[in-house]
């Protein structure tokens, strides 16, 4: 069938991006699903900062590719071996599928599944195949997703069923900003009630880990980042104070206000400089998380004393450390009972046309969560 997708070219491309469009809006050749694949009509698409690293080009992946991960849509017709679910259904995507079968998933760790690593790194769908081509070449799938598009051929494995009441514009939040952000703080970090905890980078993702931090009973709950609007913003999320880490030595500031930093402090700008942060506002016998995804090459700094003499924690959280099938369900039920208000996350609606100057406002810091909506 014939789709419109967004297409990245090429990565690197000079800013801003409505001038330099790396992003070209294509009519593409999208193939039947193959066995254990779904097509799937894409309701919203999120964009995100790890879709912009990729655009920028600081986390590398196989052009031209058929880019978006996080997104929501309608069931319209099942590979082979596809019996769970059926036409009609409501999806969230999610953009680390797991086979099932090697050590990771075998004890619980889907997000460290490892032929989703491998096809993920190499522009594929888990099956090995790509679905997707422009005059007869192939393109590569983004994380499996490839949701900025009309429709989308994915694995089963990539899907997780929602309720038709959840609104698909919201729903699209929880396949990565919600995963990512309130798996951060429940599963990584595993928040104990009353803690005192940090979110240094104030995304989607970080504000998203902020909900989940006042509503897993967090006690002092403190939002950081170098924008002021969102550290407003934050505030009228519920965070009980705001620290910006742009003003001269934010690190010691924030540990004299604390007496000595926060049990917990969750990094999910992405930067080496925020982790940074992030380590040395962590007090002692505290656990610091890394959610953020920094370029490849970045490499990291701490006293290595302190792991043992202050007993210190640092942790990675890949996707929230999540078992989609369990947390997103769970996460929805919180979202409808009002405890999770993600919708508050949701800044624009565009149309696909729009993409290359929403990554724009992304990347200006004007924006928490925009979608691609579909009609």
């Amino acid at each position: 069938m014939k789709v419109r997708a967004a297409v990245l070219e090429d990565m690197g491309r000079a800013t801003p991006y409505a001038v330099s469009k790396p992003l070209t809006i294509s009519t593409v050749d999208l193939a039947p699903p193959g066995p254990g694949e779904v097509l799937v009509r894409i309701a919203a698409a999120g964009l995100c900062h790890s879709d912009l690293s990729v655009i920028d080009g600081s986390r590398p992946r196989p052009t031209p590719m058929a880019l978006g991960h996080e997104a929501s849509g309608v069931v319209e017709e099942l590979g082979k071996g596809v019996d769970d679910l059926a036409k009609g259904d409501h999806v969230v995507l999610v953009f680390v599928p797991s086979c099932g079968h090697c050590q990771p998933c075998a004890i619980g760790r889907p997000a460290l599944c490892e032929p989703a690593a491998a096809a993920n790194g190499a522009g594929m769908l888990l099956s090995g195949e790509r679905r997707i081509s422009r005059d007869t070449k192939p393109l590569n799938h983004h994380m499996g997703v490839s949701a900025f598009a009309e429709y989308a051929v994915v694995s089963r494995r990539s899907l997780v069923r929602i309720d038709k009441d959840i609104p698909l514009d919201h729903a699209a939040l929880f396949g990565c900003a919600v995963l990512t952000g309130v798996g951060a703080v429940v599963n990584t970090a595993a928040l104990p009630a009353g803690s005192t905890v940090a979110i240094v980078g104030l995304g989607g993702v970080g504000l998203a880990a902020l909900l989940g931090a006042i509503a897993s009973g967090g006690d002092r709950i403190a939002a950081i980042d170098l924008d002021d609007g969102k550290l407003a913003f934050a505030r009228q999320l519920g965070a009980t104070e705001t620290f910006n880490s742009r003003e001269a030595d934010a690190a010691a500031t924030i540990r004299d206000a604390t007496k000595g930093g926060f049990d917990v402090v969750i990094e999910l700008a992405g930067s080496v400089k925020a982790l940074e942060l992030a380590y040395a506002i962590t007090r002692r016998g505290g656990t610091t998380v890394t959610g953020g995804l920094p370029a490849p090459s970045a490499m990291l700094q701490i006293p290595a004393v302190s792991l043992v003499a202050e007993e210190r924690t640092l942790k990675g959280s890949y996707i929230g450390t999540c078992v989609p099938s369990r947390d997103l369900p769970r996460y929805i039920n919180l979202f409808r009972r009002g405890r999770l208000p993600v919708d508050r996350l949701l800044t624009d609606r565009i149309a696909l046309d729009e993409i290359n100057e929403g990554f724009d406002r992304l990347r200006e810091g004007k924006a928490i969560r925009q979608v691609v909506t579909f009609g």
